[in-house]
């Protein structure tokens, strides 16, 4: 004897959030400082300062930058920030780090802001195995928004899931 076929994961009260759904488009770019430096290490301020003015700041129009020394010479905090000054004008976004640490920060903006209302009171799955640029980081802080407000957390696929936490009644 066999019925009709039930999908139980549609009929769910389930909610599924992926953090795919919050990746803040447009793209990124680093910029190495040790472009601008005599032989990658050493920093002359009158050198430094002529080749930042010549440089087109404008190929980074809407673009979300990371300004990073790959070579890990010291540098003066005012050289990250001279190029910062010259970038604002163009860029969406401006960190001093790695692509990485830049990408952190967007989903920390994001998750910020996110409206929680729709998850009030509502068992959620936080989709895995998604877009490996997604920093773990990125799954702390939504965990740490999400359990504020949900009925009880889980990580995974609804076939394969992991329990994370539950509201106390």
């Amino acid at each position: 004897m066999s019925g009709p076929i039930i999908n139980k994961v549609a009929n769910s009260p389930l909610i599924t959030v992926d953090l795919e759904d919050y990746k803040t488009g447009g793209p990124r770019i680093l910029i190495d400082v040790s472009q601008w430096l005599e032989d990658g290490f050493l920093l002359r301020e009158k050198p430094f300062r002529a080749v930042l003015q010549k440089h087109d700041w404008t190929k980074y129009k809407d673009h979300y930058v990371a300004i990073d020394c790959t070579s890990k010479a010291v540098l003066p905090a005012w050289a990250t920030l001279l190029i910062t000054s010259y970038l604002t004008p163009y860029a969406k976004k401006i960190i001093l780090g790695s692509l990485k640490d830049l990408e952190k920060q967007l989903f920390s903006n994001t998750i910020s802001l996110l409206d929680l209302k729709a998850f009030e009171n509502k068992p959620l799955m936080i989709k895995g195995c998604s877009d490996p640029s997604i920093p773990e980081s990125a799954y702390i802080e939504l965990v740490q928004r999400l359990q504020t407000v949900a009925k009880s957390l889980f990580y995974g696929e609804a076939c394969s899931s992991v329990p994370l936490w539950k509201a106390k009644k």
